[in-house]
């Protein structure tokens, strides 16, 4: 793709701004200082959107860098299959010396972006100094890009691909983070929220000890163990976990259980492609446990999937994004030695004729089996479920779990001419108008 750069001069004189072709530069008024937005094209370019956060989160114990191959990926159109609808763009941001002071990306999916009640982009991977025109400048040229795009509203931050990795901003649990969950510095929130993004939902992440502080096994509350172990022996109910040896019937059954639960969850709803699950899973055999994904049948029909992943975040810390040959031995000798004690729950789903059932609780009694089994499994985090989801939260919850951890997905509407919406707000007047009217 071939996107045009400008350099505009921006004079603010009695609130008029005014724009020049060619690059792009910024002054703020006081104190006098000049900054220079530039597109992300060129190797050096790339190298400065990595390394920025690596300078930003230098002195944070807690910040785990995401690797740099793991991110090229969601920018590379060979790789990331929604460049196939879509688009994205990236930018950083230099003061005066050339420094990078922050960088952001924005992307649109066509195909999603038209699901919601006004065209939705997205900006994500924001990073910036603690400067609010710096992250005004950034806010602004990703409205500017999505706005050129026939785009009415953007989400952020949010990732250009599935919304288990890389989604909503960190508010509320600054410790270290499940592989995948982002972290970002506390003074982002005012910076969203001063700028005019709403809240559209909220994402809380569950935690649960596995083994206490003497390794014993944590016990799972007797309730959910009566209602497990009463459906686990009902006829017609099995439960069978993962295995690569027959990873062609699992992924078309997690395919068949995702599409029939959040077809009628989720607004931006998409069917999974089982071509880009299989490359998935594939992408990730040399991370995944095969014991801690699980499925359960009705008469050997699909009925539920929970899906768990060791935390990679738990080893990687120390690669600081580089995956070379010394930090792949590393990653080999760690997973070896069961450095990683925490998991986290990816996603899950229950077809809608099963939902409160209990096949949820029959999932954890088994992985309450292979828990048993495995010593080094210490915590588990369940992340994240939306605050529009109060099933799963009350499963969480009834499980012992205690909320750690809470992200915000943000919304502003480019369009001021539109009403904002919350998401679970959005949700009632759906159902609402499916149902149709109550005499």
């Amino acid at each position: 793709m071939a996107f045009i750069k400008f350099c505009i001069f921006v004079q603010e004189i009695k609130g008029i701004i005014s724009f020049r072709q060619m690059n792009r530069w910024i002054i703020p008024k006081k104190p006098f200082t000049v900054m220079r937005i530039t597109e992300v094209k060129s190797p050096r370019d790339k190298k400065e959107f990595l390394d920025f956060p690596r300078k930003l989160y230098r002195d944070d114990p807690n910040w785990v860098c995401v690797l740099d191959s793991e991110l090229e990926t969601i920018f590379d159109p060979g790789k990331n299959y929604l460049f196939r609808r879509g688009e994205a763009i990236r930018w950083i941001l230099t003061d005066e010396n050339g420094k990078t002071i922050g960088r952001i990306a924005a992307f649109f999916d066509k195909v999603r972006a038209n699901v919601y009640r006004q065209p939705t982009g997205g900006i994500g991977f924001f990073e910036v100094i603690e400067d609010k025109k710096a992250a005004f400048t950034l806010f602004d040229a990703g409205k500017d890009w999505l706005s050129s795009h026939g785009l009415e509203a953007m989400d952020g931050p949010v990732n250009f691909g599935e919304n288990d990795n890389n989604w909503g901003l960190l508010v509320e649990g600054f410790m270290q983070q499940g592989f995948g969950m982002p972290y970002h510095k506390k003074y982002y929130r005012d910076f969203f929220e001063d700028y005019g993004f709403r809240n559209y939902y909220e994402q809380y992440s569950y935690h649960r000890k596995v083994r206490d502080e003497k390794g014993d096994i944590a016990e799972f509350p007797p309730r959910i163990m009566k209602i497990a172990e009463w459906l686990s022996k009902r006829p017609g109910y099995s439960f069978h976990h993962f295995e690569f040896s027959k990873k062609d019937k699992f992924v078309s059954d997690l395919v068949e259980v995702y599409n029939s639960a959040w077809s009628i969850f989720k607004e931006d709803f998409t069917p999974l492609d089982p071509e880009q699950l299989e490359a998935t899973f594939q992408k990730a055999k040399s991370v995944i446990d095969e014991d801690i994904i699980w499925f359960a049948y009705f008469n050997d029909k699909p009925i539920a999937f929970f899906i768990l992943f060791p935390d990679l975040n738990q080893i990687i810390k120390p690669f600081k994004g580089k995956l070379n040959i010394l930090n792949k031995i590393r990653f080999v000798w760690f997973r070896m030695n069961h450095k990683m004690t925490r998991m986290r729950a990816i996603v899950g789903g229950v077809n809608p004729t099963h939902q409160n059932s209990g096949v949820e609780s029959a999932i954890f009694f088994q992985l309450y089996q292979v828990f048993k089994r495995k010593p080094w499994y210490k915590e588990l985090e369940l992340s994240w479920v939306g605050d529009f989801n109060p099933k799963m939260i009350a499963i969480y919850e009834a499980l012992g779990a205690h909320r750690a951890k809470m992200h915000i997905t943000y919304r502003y509407m480019i369009n001021k001419k539109l009403e904002f919406t919350r998401y679970k707000d959005e949700m009632a007047q759906k159902q609402h108008t499916e149902d149709g009217p109550h005499s």
